[in-house]
């Protein structure tokens, strides 16, 4: 089935993929993502599997990028922790994007009480300290990765929620918006069917910013103990293991330290990417 784009569509794409930064950074995360999901077709090992008598070896042919000191293969630690690192970042942004455009939509379309009321609710919950948040749900409902997931798009989705709000104040006036009313459509579908498809670009932008945000809270968590928990991997678990090591075994936390960052730079740079192809008056130099 040949998928047919609309001009517009062909005119940000066209945009998006003139930019050589942006390529290169896509490339960068689809190899990543398909080293994750490949992970057991890249690795004879498990990400569990120990040898002891091994201990901690610097990268050599049967193991790329080395071992640690529980003579764990990295490269294949690596892959899995990619695996829960991505999962983390996209399915909390999905949480966030969830909870922010229903939040920013019924908000901006509600307006005058309603609309500030749920908005000082949004600017009371900027207030706390977000990571400290996500820490308390962590330690009162336990280290569970799903609930990894819900926690820290909890607390992501305030900015989305504004963006939303921003978005429909400006649509809820428009002519076609008026007619829907006019005609007796409910509120539901017009927020639904007119609304948010309208809205759609200034959303998938901010999604794709969010997501290394959240890699990157992450792992933080992971790095103190309160994300993932041994013996599975995430790239912030690695970097903490990588840390304590750093002075004998220094390659435990350069190879997941750079994969971290490598993995950040690209996915902002998508979003960057996307964000200028939407916009052109945005545009970065190429």
């Amino acid at each position: 089935m040949k998928i047919r784009l609309s001009d517009p569509a062909k005119n940000i794409a066209k945009r998006f993929f003139q930019n050589r930064l942006t390529r290169i950074s896509l490339v960068i995360v689809l190899l990543l993502s398909l080293g994750a999901l490949a992970a057991p077709l890249l690795s004879p090992y498990a990400y569990d599997d120990q040898d002891l008598d091994l201990g901690p070896v610097p990268p050599q042919a049967s193991h790329w990028l080395g071992t640690d000191d529980l003579g764990r293969d990295l490269f294949t630690r690596l892959l899995y922790g990619g695996r829960v690192s991505l999962a983390v970042g996209l399915a909390a942004t999905l949480v966030a994007l969830g909870i922010g455009v229903s939040y920013g939509t019924i908000s901006g379309y509600a307006g005058g009480r309603t609309d500030q009321i749920l908005m000082r609710i949004v600017d009371a919950l900027y207030a706390l300290p977000f990571t400290v948040f996500v820490i308390i749900l962590m330690v009162v409902f336990g280290r569970n990765i799903l609930l990894l997931f819900v926690a820290i798009g909890a607390v992501e989705w305030l900015t989305m929620a504004r963006i939303v709000r921003g978005q429909v104040l400006a649509l809820k006036d428009q002519t076609y918006i008026r007619a829907a009313r006019a005609l007796g459509f409910s509120h539901l579908r017009i927020m639904v069917r007119h609304m948010i498809p309208n809205m759609i670009g200034p959303v998938i932008v901010y999604t794709t910013l969010t997501i290394p945000r959240v890699i990157l809270l992450e792992s933080f968590l992971s790095f103190l103990g309160l994300g993932v928990q041994p013996p599975m991997s995430s790239w912030g678990l690695l970097i903490r293991d990588g840390a304590r090591a750093m002075e004998s075994y220094p390659w435990l936390l350069i190879v997941p330290g750079t994969t971290l960052c490598v993995a950040l730079f690209a996915l902002n740079s998508i979003g960057d990417g996307l964000r200028d192809a939407m916009d052109p008056r945005h545009q970065r130099a190429t």
